[in-house]
């Protein structure tokens, strides 16, 4: 059974102190069956007809398999996302990344975003997996997908995640260390000015992701001057997401320089990738401070945003998928889902 674990206490949230849910795997598994998992809910029921997105399978593979201790239902999860890459992943380590609820696939493979994902979820599989099955082929499938390069910088920060995982289990793995130097180069160095060191003048989605691998590519040889500017990047897109006190993230329009920043609709996976990056760098500085943008992350879900309303559903455990000026789109789909579970696993640093 993937049920809704007991609940345990965080850390303070704007001066609060709230009671903070370990993550649920309950409405995860209402999205999934036995070929993959859906992409969309109409609030909390599946709609079918949208199919599956390699995406969000990816997304998946990452949470179920860095949960410490899974269950056996979660070990089932984790093999059928598994399954669902590896059937996506074509003779040249590209990959598929819409397929109908017919079972074919709507595109040819290929090496954006849904690549980048795929590697990030298979090498979290190599690097978390209890289970030696599930580590092995991945790891194959990882391998192969490590060859290739992508264009397109959010893809190659993606990328450069699952190569940052495969290294915590196998530290000579060659492809995963080139692939992971050429992630950062991909993204450049920060901007000189102050006002706006990003390292382009726009920003869309999943931005701290950037700043993420950034910072994980400096450990490959102790690089002083990458861990600055991977730093410098999160601290200001920390200062600039930040309003009264709380998490206010870069709404789905994105936001250029020098343009009116818009406050909605904001999107869950943009405070997931935040959490993911501030706890990367924690973990990489030994700087607690950090920690502080994942307790953040976390108010958001629970309601310390710019309408001060919950972003998830307890009663099914599902995440609802932007806030708007009126409040939470309340539909659950994969995406939002995903990225409540993902921020809820980092509130296990303080509890």
């Amino acid at each position: 059974m993937v049920g809704r674990p007991a609940t345990t206490t965080g850390g303070p949230v704007s001066g609060r102190r709230p009671v903070v849910p370990a993550p649920s795997f309950a409405h995860l598994a209402r999205l999934s069956d036995d070929t993959g998992l859906f992409e969309h809910a109409r609030r909390a029921i599946v709609r079918r007809e949208h199919g599956y997105c390699t995406d969000d399978v990816a997304r998946a593979l990452v949470v179920t398999t860095r949960e410490p201790e899974p269950s056996d239902a979660l070990l089932r999860l984790a093999e059928c996302y598994l399954a669902f890459l590896t059937h996506a992943q074509d003779a040249r380590g590209a990959f598929h990344n819409r397929l109908g609820y017919d079972r074919r696939w709507a595109d040819e493979a290929g090496l954006g975003d849904w690549w980048g994902r795929a590697l990030w979820g298979l090498g979290t599989a190599v690097a978390r997996s209890p289970a030696a099955w599930i580590r092995e082929e991945a790891l194959v499938a990882f391998s192969a997908g490590a060859a290739r390069r992508s264009p397109y910088p959010h893809a190659m920060a993606f990328a450069g995640l699952g190569a940052r995982e495969v290294l915590r289990r196998h530290p000579t793995h060659a492809a995963a260390a080139a692939l992971l130097a050429d992630a950062a180069a991909t993204i450049g160095a920060p901007s000189a000015d102050p006002r706006w060191p990003w390292p382009t003048p726009r920003l869309t989605y999943a931005s701290a992701a950037l700043a993420e691998v950034v910072i994980a590519a400096s450990q490959l040889r102790h690089d002083g001057p990458l861990l600055d500017g991977g730093l410098r990047m999160l601290a200001w897109l920390r200062d600039v997401q930040l309003h009264d006190g709380r998490l206010s993230v870069v709404p789905a329009g994105g936001w250029e320089r020098g343009a009116v920043r818009l406050r909605h609709d904001q999107q869950p996976i943009e405070v997931a990738a935040f959490a993911d990056a501030c706890a990367t760098a924690a973990t990489v500085t030994g700087d607690p401070a950090w920690n502080a943008g994942v307790r953040q992350a976390v108010g958001w879900f629970l309601g310390d945003n710019d309408v001060g309303m919950p972003m998830w559903d307890p009663a099914t455990g599902g995440g609802y998928d932007g806030l708007t000026p009126h409040g939470p789109n309340l539909n659950q789909g994969a995406e939002s889902t995903l990225a409540l579970i993902s921020t809820l696993q980092h509130a296990r640093r303080w509890s």
